[in-house]
């Protein structure tokens, strides 16, 4: 069944769910490239007033595993949550090709993980919002952001990501559903999944 839902009454239904990790609720939203995540993950983080972990940060190669990046997650931001420690991490600059730095995670309520694989079998996540939108739609999305250029590549990856939530499960175990083609500040999700 289709609801609708206001972003400040998602972040307070999180608010209110135990611990995931340590003292944190980490929450992950998840679903294939140019979906919609990072857009979605932004509004609600502002709603939860909360930091947001993008694997965007991560560097990543187009032909390597899918779910790679996830480790540096692991060691250096929630092994660190779980432990009652800060967390922090390198975040990659696509644009220059090199680490721009560190950011650093503090021990907080809520901890937004936001990209491909964040709401994975394994991870320690609260809730789990995954956004889906029609591949075209997705394809064009990624294309105007990165270039025509990148065809092949997204195409390549596009694969991967089918096969990675395939043998994940990622969508089947969501907690909310949403549609990506096009999120409002208010949005239509599906209860449950």
């Amino acid at each position: 069944m289709a609801v609708t839902i206001s972003f400040p009454d998602l972040a307070a239904a999180v608010r209110a769910l135990p611990p995931s990790c340590g003292q944190v609720r980490v929450v992950a939203v998840d679903g294939p490239g140019g979906s919609g995540k990072t857009t979605f993950a932004g509004r609600l983080g502002r709603a939860l007033e909360c930091q947001v972990v993008h694997s965007d940060d991560f560097p990543v190669p187009w032909d390597g595993p899918l779910e790679a990046w996830f480790t540096q997650v692991e060691e250096q931001v929630l092994g660190p949550l779980a432990a009652g420690r800060p967390g922090r991490y390198r975040r990659y600059d696509w644009a220059r090709g090199a680490f721009a730095g560190w950011v650093e995670v503090p021990v907080a309520p809520v901890l937004l993980l936001e990209g491909v694989s964040t709401a994975r079998r394994t991870a320690p996540v609260a809730y789990s919002v995954w956004v889906e939108a029609p591949r075209e739609l997705r394809l064009a999305r990624a294309l105007a952001r990165d270039g025509a250029a990148l065809e092949p590549q997204w195409r390549s990856w596009m694969r991967a990501e089918d096969e990675w939530f395939a043998a994940d499960g990622t969508r089947s175990r969501a907690d909310l559903l949403v549609d990506g083609a096009a999120v409002p500040g208010e949005f239509t999700g599906i209860r449950p999944p």
